[in-house]
């Protein structure tokens, strides 16, 4: 009999879903229902085999929901109701440093954390409150983007601001992406037969980017912060500027706050760079049809990516891997040809054939004498589904 495990990324205005059996951790569909709460909310569900698009008449969470379970179980996938939910949520703050099944009370420690994530964690509760509502007798998993990192050290996490606003609002460094930091690493380490005592360091790279610092499975450092505003340059948001910035555009350009955080948050990185696109791909182009802007980008980019890498290093006891992840990390040729360029420091050196192909057999693209650099496809939504099966 199948185990099958449905996991949930419930977004502001759109529900990214797989489902895995875990009888042999085959994904068995996925799709995604967007533009929620609109006349244009459709839904596409995936198999092996097709494709299908259906436009969705209701597409409230629970309605939307519905649907899901109801497609997957006309298409002959959902034998059974799955055994567990597993959700994606992004922020957990200090309360969460494991996944844990879902209860009332962690549902109001997900709550209490809106703070520090008002775009996210609203939209991850109507996703996990839609379930409890529709199938209360379906076990329900929290998988935090932010527990990961919660083994950062104080010296680690806390800012240069006074202790009290660490004590009174938790105002703190806490990091993201830890699901595909954690799955990552732990499989960079497996292929690489380095599982009991190594130093690595992965890069994220997607719309969203960041770097993390990982000692023997745990996470010691990572570039992203009280918000996924702070560090690498993204698609969309600046990464690292001088606090002072927002004075500074406040006085000259008359802009309030939420404007200013608008303008870092979604005209800026990639896009604002380039004056092109936060698509990388884009960009790529155009800067090889000589396009100077998309160029100037591509080199912050991976200068900012470089120097935070070698930053991150200093976490370190030593140094066994560098692992490219995410769209972008698993597939820019010529972003991670110059990240590396950047880093000779530490000797990495790529294999140009290896690079060319994403990797050998094991993901490696580095020279046989260098520091193992390593390409590793990502699975966040398998490894919600599988910390999901531990806990029910």
């Amino acid at each position: 009999m199948s185990q099958n495990i449905l996991v949930i990324n419930s977004g502001s205005s759109s529900i990214k879903f797989s489902l895995f059996d875990m009888t042999t951790e085959a994904e068995r569909a996925s799709g995604l229902a967007e533009r929620l709460g609109s006349d244009e909310a459709v839904l596409t569900v995936k198999t092996a085999n097709q494709k299908n698009t259906v436009e969705l008449t209701e597409s409230d969470y629970r309605s939307t929901l519905q649907v899901i379970i109801s497609a997957l179980t006309e298409a002959g996938l959902l034998e059974t109701l799955p055994i567990a939910i597993g959700h994606r949520v992004v922020h957990g703050g200090e309360a969460f440093s494991d996944p844990v099944v879902i209860t009332r009370d962690v549902m109001d420690k997900i709550r209490d954390c809106i703070p520090l994530a008002p775009l996210h964690n609203p939209a991850n509760l109507a996703g996990i409150e839609a379930i409890e509502e529709l199938y209360p007798a379906i076990p329900q998993v929290a998988v935090f983007d932010t527990a990961f990192h919660q083994t950062l050290a104080p010296e680690a996490y806390l800012y240069g601001v006074p202790y009290s606003l660490y004590t009174e609002l938790k105002v703190r460094r806490y990091g993201f992406h830890g699901v595909s930091h954690k799955y990552v690493a732990a499989e960079a380490a497996r292929r690489l037969g380095i599982n009991d005592n190594h130093g690595i360091i992965s890069a994220h790279l997607g719309n969203g980017c960041s770097a993390a610092a990982i000692v023997n499975g745990k996470s010691v450092d990572t570039t992203m912060g009280l918000t996924p505003l702070e560090g690498l340059v993204m698609g969309t948001r600046s990464g690292d500027v001088d606090p002072g910035l927002h004075q500074f555009l406040s006085q000259q350009k008359g802009w309030d706050i939420e404007k200013v955080t608008a303008v870092l948050n979604k005209e800026s990185g990639m896009l604002g760079l380039s004056g092109l696109s936060n698509d990388m791909r884009t960009i790529e182009q155009a800067a090889g049809e000589g396009h100077a802007q998309a160029q100037l980008a591509l080199d912050v980019f991976c200068f900012r990516l470089a120097r935070q890498i070698g930053g991150l290093a200093t976490s370190l006891p030593r140094f066994d891997a560098l692992v490219f992840t995410g769209g972008i990390g698993e597939n820019s040729r010529l972003i991670r040809a110059k990240v590396v360029a950047n880093l000779k420091i530490f000797g990495f050196e790529l294999d140009s054939e290896l690079n060319a192909n994403n990797g050998d057999e094991l993901g490696r693209i580095s020279a046989a004498n260098g520091p193992n650099i390593v390409v590793v496809n990502t699975k966040e939504e398998l490894m919600i589904a599988k910390e999901s099966l531990a806990l029910v």
